[in-house]
């Protein structure tokens, strides 16, 4: 109760991110049942057409938390633990909203799965739907359930993981290891070629990789930024970047995962594409891992510009002209760019070498 309570009062921008969270797991509970109506048209080759969902999945989950860490309702405030709203019972308020969106969008998808396979009331697009979701076999509705209610326990769970009282890392501490996985997925796809279990498992490790180093990469940009005698506004730059790391890092370790993962698609067109077995929502698949990517640095942009608000009203009360601050986010912005653009090329340089070697 305290957290529809606590849902239902929050800001329309609060209430767009939700309404976003519960699009994505729309999209991603669409998907798995499109994995699952083609299992039981098609049983061979099932098992990697439903290992290659799990990445909408899991990019969904990430926007999920992000959005849920980014909720005012979620951060412990003075008098609160006398009203018995610690930080425990705040986690738990998080989880279940994180809990409802997610099931509203699952209850969704299924509800336009149903529709299209002409299960409701008639067959829309001249029964074209039903076609393409194999609506001649039927739908097991156990593993129909199951599949959806992955997506709210999983990120709820993860919500609550994440959102659970405990010191911070430091921002360097994951890079090591970023750098390892990263190295170990380009062999992996070296090694296993283009079959379908070796590109996955290849771009995944990549991919958490690139998310576990974010946050190192992030650091040392702020740290680039105010190298060799700085002035005032890279100084500003750097130490702001330096500060944002842990929230801006594994979010743009994500995206650049994702942008490595398209161009290598780009690259490889002419040689038949990734081996990708989602048939016709491969392409909607790949927009909807970009579309959550992307709103999920955004959306730790928004929470780290909002936390840095006080920093920002003290330098403006102190006399600092506005046009300084707006110089430190270019600069911060660029230096960004700087080093993921070149990243995330050569990461799908690498990996398209390592697919046609």
């Amino acid at each position: 109760m305290l957290a529809l309570r606590l849902a239902r009062g929050s800001r329309p921008l609060v209430q767009l991110r939700r309404l976003l969270v519960a699009a994505a797991s729309a999209g991603t509970g669409f998907l798995l049942l499109y994995v699952l109506a083609g299992a039981v048209a098609q049983p061979a080759g099932s098992f990697p057409r439903l290992l290659w969902a799990m990445i909408p999945l899991a990019v969904t989950v990430h926007f999920a938390v992000v959005v849920a860490r980014a909720d005012p309702a979620t951060r412990p405030r003075e008098g609160l633990d006398a009203a018995g709203l610690g930080p425990v019972r705040l986690m738990l308020a998080a989880a279940i909203s994180t809990a409802v969106a997610c099931a509203l969008g699952s209850a969704l998808a299924l509800a336009v799965f149903l529709h299209l396979r002409g299960e409701l009331a008639g067959l829309p697009f001249d029964g074209a739907g039903a076609t393409l979701l194999h609506a001649d076999q039927p739908l097991p509705v156990a593993a129909a359930l199951t599949l959806l209610a992955l997506i709210p326990v999983i990120a709820s769970a993860a919500t609550a993981l994440t959102l659970r009282p405990h010191p911070p890392l430091a921002p360097r501490t994951g890079l090591p290891w970023g750098i390892a996985l990263t190295a170990c997925g380009l062999a992996a796809s070296a090694y296993a070629g283009r079959g379908d279990a070796g590109t996955l498992i290849g771009w995944s490790l990549t991919a958490i990789g690139l998310a576990l180093a974010g946050p190192g990469l992030a650091y040392a940009c702020g740290s680039l930024v105010q190298a060799v005698r700085p002035g005032a506004l890279r100084l500003l730059a750097g130490r702001t970047l330096q500060e944002e790391a842990p929230r801006i890092g594994a979010p743009l370790g994500v995206l650049c995962s994702v942008a490595a993962g398209t161009l290598t698609a780009f690259a490889l067109r002419d040689r038949g594409g990734l081996p990708v077995p989602l048939g016709p929502l491969t392409w909607p698949a790949v927009a909807l891992v970009t579309l959550c990517a992307a709103a999920t640095l955004l959306t730790s942009v928004v929470e780290a510009r909002r936390s840095r608000e006080p920093g920002r009203r003290a330098l403006l009360d102190l006399g600092a002209p506005s046009n300084v601050l707006r110089s430190a986010a270019s600069l911060r912005a660029t230096a960004l760019l700087a080093v993921c653009v070149p990243l995330s090329w050569g990461v799908a340089q690498l990996t398209s070498l390592a697919l046609t070697r």
